[in-house]
């Protein structure tokens, strides 16, 4: 089966580039934007997009959506690429200091939708903490990445390359592709 896969983010097409073929799955990037609706998860986000791309392509179509939890703060959730472009990291370390909390989550979904048919869903959820300083200079960073890391590790994301993580943060992308594989 061949696939449609929404996203121009460099990190998750080498995801996607890591995992599909091992299954033998099709696919192309789609270069196109699609409103990205305000939900209260990613779930939501990643599914509505999946309904729209496939009715409107005629094809089977991937998109994946993912939500940042600050425990102390209550947010950002599915609102995180809108922060990260208005608030600096700088500042959000700032606003974090009277907090002991230091503890978070990724939430990430990962849908999948064929033309008239509701969409397949997966959410993994990655437990982080934020660090109390910015450290790390690693490509293929977002704004944040010099501050977050996997819960119990002593690196943040920006302190090792991208090519590392990618095993980690293909959990739920495996999940699909096995799911998409098995049609």
């Amino acid at each position: 089966m061949k696939v449609g896969v929404i996203t121009r983010n460099k990190g998750k097409i080498k995801i996607v580039d890591f995992v599909f073929p091992k299954y033998g799955i099709e696919y192309e990037f789609i270069d196109k934007d699609y409103p990205e609706i305000q939900a209260a998860t990613s779930k939501e986000v990643a599914e509505y997009t999946v309904i729209q791309a496939s009715n409107e392509l005629k094809i089977p179509i991937v998109r994946e959506d993912a939500s940042l939890y600050i425990n102390a703060l209550g947010f950002p959730g599915p609102f995180t690429t809108y922060l990260e472009k208005t608030v600096p990291p700088e500042k959000l370390l700032e606003i974090l200091k009277p907090f002991k909390d230091r503890s978070g989550y990724f939430e990430c979904a990962i849908s999948f939708g064929e033309p008239g048919k509701e969409p397949v869903t997966f959410v993994e959820r990655y437990e982080i903490e934020v660090n109390e300083s910015l450290i790390g200079d690693q490509v293929f960073i977002q704004p944040w990445d010099k501050f977050l890391k996997f819960k119990g590790e002593t690196r943040t994301f920006a302190e090792y390359p991208y090519e590392e993580r990618i095993p980690i943060w293909a959990r739920y992308y495996e999940k699909m592709a096995k799911y998409i594989a098995s049609l």
